[in-house]
């Protein structure tokens, strides 16, 4: 949509507003908008953006990741030593607290990963493949027990394994605490009308020494909105101090708008095209033939992507892996430039000259949508695009119906290969391709404490990947946030937002 449009837009949005709508500012509560809406507060059971940056407020993992230098500090734990290849031994510090009152203790731990490893029960059951399980040793320790050797696991604590309080949750059961959920972190629950509105408050039965400190904003008062416009509205009409991942459009707005303020910070995540490989789609799925998914990377352009989309996107990327992260690596891959005369003649070597139909599933920036449409069009592709919300588009991926598929990925701010290759590649809900020797090549990478080994191994999935075309990255994107000026709230490169460490100017 050309920007003058969009503004248009966005201004007739303000003047619709009710009068009613400039409401006086609840005192000392920092208002966020998003569109995503967490389908469920149980940090374990929704795979969004949103339930990870709730997750991080509401409870506390064993241990911390510095924001700024990535090193890992203590959290829950403080202190940890590993055992043997498998085992690990954390000990817990002293006093921590439930938000009901009730300590934190080692079996609660135990339960978490008795939890987590329960597949039914959690919507990435790929992230915790690592885990064996875990039992208390004492009053303060638990010994946590690996699968195999896995050099990644600290990252992994840090950011996927909040602790769950087993009395509790086993007291409301599953579902009265995915509406009711309590954690140890620095906000606790206050209301919800869910999944619409969320009231978060301080937690004054706070540990002290956590690397969290102690939140300078009293409440959070989270909304979920319907799109992209609404969400802007909300900010430019002042029900809202905060709203993230924002368009181009967007951000000029904001950058323009008195008393706020347009950021942009870097990002793990990046967008990419899913192809059905597989066919799990349906049969006689043209995408199965490796011709026609190499012609469908040939005809994208993506540098035209990263211009249209401005301050959002970073830049073209090759690789199905973030570049900063351990294993990806960039001289494995095959590359595939912008050549539509290549595309159409791939498409007829593949027995398709005239093209085909297909359904092109997105949740991400319409924007990228449209692009990649065209470009399809352009060899004789008719793709119908199918633009949902997050959570529709993502469950409809999982059910295998979404032939091309676009979204983004930002490994959950987990600054290894582990955190996304397995994902999509080996065997999981998101996995188009279905190749049980790649899956092999990545449960074995990522089972080994060799570091060259897993080097070379995540070296040959990603040749695999990128040479049958299984998957094409698209680019990078920069984290986009609007405020008001008001707010200290500094973006991470991590794309997790960390309010507790916001203060009011």
């Amino acid at each position: 949509m050309p920007r003058r449009r969009a503004l248009l837009h966005m201004g007739l949005a303000l003047a619709a507003l009710p009068q009613g709508a400039q409401a006086a500012k609840p005192e000392d509560a920092l208002r966020i908008a998003w569109r995503d809406a967490v389908p469920d507060l149980d940090p374990y059971r929704n795979q969004l953006r949103t339930g990870f940056v709730l997750a991080h407020h509401l409870w506390d993992c064993l241990v911390d990741r510095d924001p700024e230098t990535f090193q890992i500090r203590p959290l829950l734990a403080e202190s940890w030593r590993q055992e043997d290849d498998t085992t690990w031994r954390f000990t817990l510090r002293p006093n921590i607290l439930f938000h009901d009152g009730t300590p934190c203790a080692p079996e609660d731990v135990a339960y978490t990963v008795r939890t987590v490893l329960d597949a039914g029960t959690v919507a990435v059951p790929g992230l915790f493949a690592w885990l064996a399980g875990a039992e208390p040793a004492g009053e303060r320790d638990v010994l946590l027990k690996l699968r195999a050797p896995f050099p990644a696991v600290l990252e992994y604590l840090a950011m996927v394994l909040p602790v769950l309080p087993r009395a509790y949750r086993e007291r409301v059961g599953a579902a009265g605490f995915a509406q009711a959920p309590v954690g140890t972190g620095p906000y606790r629950l206050a209301a919800a009308t869910f999944p619409d509105l969320l009231r978060l408050e301080r937690f004054d039965g706070y540990f002290s020494g956590s690397p969290k400190g102690r939140p300078a904003i009293g409440r959070i008062l989270v909304s979920a909105v319907a799109d992209p416009l609404a969400e802007l509205t909300a900010l430019m009409s002042d029900q809202a101090d905060w709203i993230w991942q924002i368009g181009p459009d967007a951000f000029a707005a904001v950058s323009q708008a008195a008393g706020l303020q347009a950021l942009r910070g870097d990002s793990l995540r990046f967008g990419y095209l899913s192809m059905d490989a597989a066919g799990r789609s349906g049969a006689g799925n043209p995408l199965t033939a490796t011709k026609v998914r190499q012609a469908i990377c040939h005809a994208i352009d993506r540098a035209a992507i990263v211009q249209r989309l401005g301050v959002v996107a970073g830049r073209v990327l090759d690789t199905p892996c973030f570049p900063t992260q351990f294993g990806c690596d960039a001289g494995a891959v095959r590359r595939y430039p912008f050549d539509p005369a290549r595309a159409r003649a791939l498409l007829a070597e593949a027995g398709v000259p005239d093209g085909f139909a297909t359904t092109l599933v997105s949740y991400v920036l319409p924007e990228v949508g449209a692009a990649v449409r065209a470009s399809l069009q352009a060899v004789g592709i008719a793709a119908e695009l199918v633009q949902l919300p997050t959570a529709a588009a993502i469950a409809r991926a999982e059910a295998g119906a979404a032939p091309l598929f676009l979204g983004s990925w930002g490994s959950y701010s987990v600054n290894d290969v582990a955190a996304i290759l397995p994902q999509f590649f080996g065997g999981g809900p998101l996995d188009y391709a279905r190749q049980p020797e790649l899956a092999d090549m990545l449960d074995r990478a990522g089972a080994s404490g060799d570091a060259d080994l897993r080097r070379v191994l995540y070296g040959q999935a990603i040749r695999r990947i990128s040479t049958d075309a299984l998957w094409l990255p698209l680019h990078t994107y920069a984290a986009t946030y609007g405020m008001t000026r008001t707010l200290n709230a500094r973006p991470f490169a991590d794309e997790l937002p960390r309010f507790y460490l916001a203060s009011w100017k």
